[in-house]
């Protein structure tokens, strides 16, 4: 028989090949001598039902036969170690093979390599139905005894068994009558293939060496992973532990396995931590998991995944990160701990440079619509600027430029910043908006009417949003004590003074939606739950990119009081975690309250803005009135918005309340909007805020509205 295998279906390098067939053909010439041998001791070889049944004479030669000494009957001396840096070598290495674990593995992969194996397996096995080696027929191969000390390297412990680069079939059976078989992605390395198994198809990606990443920090994680380090759990501060650790095996000459952890959390764990670390022992490469968070290990069942993964992982370099610390349970061995810094503005937009650039080319035959530059990891300062309020990963920072790519490439235009706004906003997920009311921003600094002290107070918000990463990050103007790097504002004033709508300007400038939680769905009577609720909000917070805004804040802001009684106790619990949750938070939070003095002073030392709105005075009522009633409806000849802004004193709110239902009394009557509507609406806002309704304030108008109505 002579082996008529093509190298050129392969990718590997040829020394590779030439290795491995050299190997099989020492293998075919053991075969050859073992078929010998089984031939002369046969009385009958030419019998066509042989190996499908047995003849009492056949069993009298099997009694009275020597006992198996394991020898081939071809001694062709122990065989040449794997070339230099050959694959052969690298599994050899890589799974703690010995000389003779290589044998048998070659003796498994024959029939994968020529179908004429199969039939010469089950001649020599005396059964025609098995096709493929026993282990006793493996052993005998290779010139061992099945009653030696050979057998134990097929236990569950031993490197071709516990690696995964052999599996045992027909487990019922007794143990030298059991199969063996290489899994296909074995073979496939062997022959050449880097294609990461297909049980993994889904849930590892190789990573790709990037841009953007502190340089200091990559450094120290390559010298700790070259001096041995297995585990390392990299505590993530802004989004960059991923891209930190696939460019830190890049520069190693490794592959990065990356692993999608809520895909692992969703497969059966088995099966797939097995597959991950024979992949990245075959291949040599490290694995990358995380974000630790989206795994939640503080659940037992996901404890346990993690702490198997661990396990399996030993051998090879396993990179996690997160942002929350390393719990010990989770692992026999205690990580190496390093912190990956945030990017710097500079890193941020090279980052985002690097991903537009390859983005632009998923549409094909589509105009790449990219600014002049941009290929040379140059962002420009328009897009440079819209990019700089947010806290995103790598993965999210890829997508959301494919988004923007595309959606400006349909239009055949270059990216704008409003399209990566757009793109940005798409990847904020949907736990948020289970706790908290969302708000897609529709209004701009135009549409406010605040005195300029206020106005000045909401630009220094946005400033600080925009600028946190430089200021508390790079420069490190808030160090220690666990402090986030989040921006806390309070906006006070009385009802109706413009609050709300002005954090939701901010969020527009931003280009961020807004989240407006709900405290019917956070306070709760029982103990203790108000604080869960509270935690479960900002812990979703810091996965978005979002201005989340607690309206009425002092409900759950208050001051903490004297303790009388068990309820007083639990009440400054709350407002104790609060204080702490609040200073630790990494977003951007506005809090607005109609009663500031009822806050509790140390929120107020811990706030970055403060923001109060007054009530508006006549010019700033006059430009509220001409804003809420707008060009669109019609006007009588009576409107006088000057006598509205000089005798009413409402604020924003209020006048907006009364331009609508004027607005409805104007479309009932089919008549232009006149003063009798507008008084009207006055009046009857008046009444509902609980004022007295006094003539002297509506002057002329006063009959017309009469305290009851139009005239």
């Amino acid at each position: 028989m002579t082996l008529d295998l093509e190298p050129a279906a392969t990718s590997g390098p040829a020394a590779d090949l030439d290795d491995l067939w050299e190997r099989l053909s020492r293998l075919e010439q053991r075969i050859r001598a073992a078929v010998r041998e089984r031939r002369a001791d046969d009385p009958d070889p030419d019998d066509p039902y042989r190996g499908q049944y047995l003849t009492p004479e056949a069993a009298e030669r099997i009694l009275a036969a020597p006992a198996a000494t394991g020898r081939a009957g071809t001694d062709l001396g122990e065989p040449p170690p794997p070339p230099p840096g050959s694959r052969t070598e690298r599994l050899v290495d890589g799974f703690g093979l010995l000389p003779l674990d290589l044998e048998l593995l070659l003796v498994a992969l024959a029939p994968d390599l020529d179908t004429r194996f199969e039939r010469l397996y089950g001649y020599l096995n005396d059964d025609l139905t098995l096709r493929r080696p026993t282990i006793g027929l493996a052993l005998e191969l290779c010139g061992r005894s099945g009653a030696g000390a050979s057998r134990f390297r097929f236990t569950a412990q031993a490197p071709l068994i516990a690696g995964g680069l052999l599996e045992i079939t027909e487990p019922e059976r007794p143990l030298l009558s059991r199969g063996l078989r290489l899994p296909d992605r074995v073979t496939a390395h062997l022959l050449g293939s880097d294609e990461p198994d297909g049980a993994l198809r889904g849930l590892v990606h190789v990573g790709r060496a990037g841009a953007g990443t502190p340089p200091q920090a990559a450094r120290r994680l390559r010298a700790t992973v070259a001096n041995g380090g297995g585990l390392v759990h990299l505590l993530d501060r802004g989004g960059n532990a991923g891209r930190l650790a696939v460019d830190a095996l890049a520069g190693l000459g490794r592959r990065a396995l990356v692993v999608d952890v809520t895909a692992l959390a969703a497969r059966p764990p088995e099966a797939v931590v097995r597959a991950l670390a024979r992949e990245a022992r075959l291949s040599g490469s490290g694995v990358v998991l995380g974000p630790l968070e989206r795994l939640e290990p503080e659940r037992p069942e996901r404890a346990g995944l993690l702490r198997e993964l661990c396990a399996e992982l030993a051998e090879v370099p396993l990179l996690v990160h997160g942002s929350r610390p390393w719990d010990p349970t989770w692992a026999q061995e205690s990580p190496v701990v390093l912190v990956a810094p945030p990017l710097d503005p500079a890193q941020r937009a090279e980052r985002w440079a690097h991903a537009l650039g390859g983005a632009s080319g998923v549409p094909a035959g589509e105009p790449s619509g990219e600014p002049e530059g941009l290929y040379e990891g140059v962002l420009g300062p328009e897009l440079a600027e819209a990019v700089a309020p947010y806290q995103l990963d790598e993965d999210q920072v890829a997508r959301a430029a494919g988004v923007a790519t595309r959606t400006a490439a349909a239009e055949h235009r270059p990216v704008t910043a409003d399209d990566l706004r757009a793109a940005v906003r798409a990847q904020n997920g949907a736990g948020l908006a289970r706790l908290a009311r969302r708000i897609e921003p529709a209004v701009g600094w135009d549409d406010l009417v605040l005195p300029e002290p206020t106005a000045r107070q909401l630009h220094e918000l946005a400033l600080r949003a925009r600028h946190r990463d430089q200021v508390l990050g790079q420069w490190r103007m808030r160090p220690g004590g666990g402090r986030g790097r989040g921006v806390i504002a309070l906006f006070a004033g009385e009802s109706g003074t413009g609050k709300t709508m002005s954090a939701e300007v901010v969020a527009a400038e931003l280009g961020m939606e807004l989240y407006v939680v709900d405290l019917s769905t956070v306070v709760d009577k029982y103990i203790g739950e108000t604080e869960k609720n509270l935690e479960r909000i900002f812990t979703e917070a810091s996965h978005v990119n979002a201005v989340l805004l607690f309206d009425e804040a002092d409900a759950i802001f208050g001051k903490r009081s004297q303790v009388k009684d068990a309820h007083d106790r639990h009440a400054n619990v709350e407002s104790a975690y609060l204080l702490q949750r609040m200073e630790s938070f990494d977003g951007i939070a506005v809090l607005t309250t109609n009663l500031r003095a009822n806050l509790d002073e140390a929120f107020t030392r811990r706030l970055d803005v403060i923001a109060e709105f007054p009530v508006p005075d006549e010019e700033q009522r006059h430009a509220l009135w001409e804003r809420c009633l707008g060009p669109r409806i019609p006007r009588g000849d009576d409107l006088d918005l000057a006598f509205c802004a000089r005798h009413f004193e409402l604020a924003g709110g209020s006048i907006r309340a009364c331009a609508v239902t004027a607005a409805y009394l104007a479309a009932e009557t089919g008549r232009p909007l006149g003063m009798a509507e507008l008084v009207f609406a006055v009046e009857r806002e008046y009444r509902k805020l609980g004022r007295l309704v006094l003539e002297s304030e509506f002057g002329p108008w006063s009959r017309a509205s009469g305290g009851t109505g139009r005239a």
